[in-house]
């Protein structure tokens, strides 16, 4: 940790970090551009953890203090047991738990349905494509954060900026889940067919009601409102 030499430690602001990303190096690289965010004003607390498992372990330890900023990655090592899927499934966890807090989170994804969903669904205070990551795209979007600001990198805010106001996107593996929805093909058995994971499927199939409004309509109510939109 970095402090300044000319402010004792109980003059600094003591902020609760946490990063989960299941890459140490990576982890090292965001515990680095925190250190130097404004080492004379703040006091950084980081905890750590490289999976599901462990970050659902820490959040549910009492003697865990309340986050202000969560980095999370969203592709990560599942906890099944506790229905923790994804950096998507801690984000809302954590931000059930500490409403206030800002979640920042980084993803490889680039599909234009996934990043509506995830602005939708979570409501993040950053979102950042890794692709578009570097030291000081890091730092700025932390600084952007911590002075209560929303950051979007470069390429999530090129999406949503070509992206029609009202217009619906899906997948291949979305249409897919269609197509064999609208072939009565069981939800168990699709894994067959798509190349993906039962609970990566089921999870798709739940985002699709919720961007067609679905709350609480069948699986032909689903695939009857995708086809009255032309989505397959």
């Amino acid at each position: 940790m970095t402090i300044d030499q000319d402010a004792p430690v109980s003059q600094l602001i003591k902020r609760n970090i946490l990063i989960v990303d299941d890459h140490p190096f990576i982890i090292e690289g965001y515990k680095n551009a925190i250190t130097r965010y404004n080492p004379k004003k703040y006091d950084f607390v980081i905890a750590q953890a490289h999976d599901c498992r462990s970050a659902y372990d820490l959040l549910e330890n009492e003697a865990t203090p309340d986050f202000d900023v969560a980095f999370l990655d969203i592709s990560m090592p599942a906890y099944e047991e506790k229905e923790i899927f994804s950096g998507e499934d801690l984000a809302k966890l954590i931000l059930k738990k500490t409403p206030n807090c800002n979640v920042i989170l980084l993803t490889m994804y680039t599909e234009l349905l996934k990043i509506k969903t995830i602005i939708r669904t979570i409501k993040p205070s950053g979102l950042i494509i890794k692709n578009d990551l570097t030291f000081d795209e890091l730092l700025f979007a932390f600084d952007k954060v911590m002075k209560n600001d929303k950051y979007y990198s470069q390429s999530v805010q090129k999406m949503l900026d070509q992206s029609p106001h009202n217009s619906i996107e899906i997948d291949e593996f979305d249409k897919q889940i269609l197509f064999h929805l609208s072939k009565g093909t069981p939800v168990i058995e699709m894994p067959q067919y798509i190349p993906i994971s039962l609970n990566a499927i089921e999870k798709r199939r739940s985002n699709l009601k919720e961007l067609l409004k679905i709350k609480i309509g069948s699986d032909e109510e689903l695939v009857k409102e995708a086809k009255s939109k032309g989505l397959f």
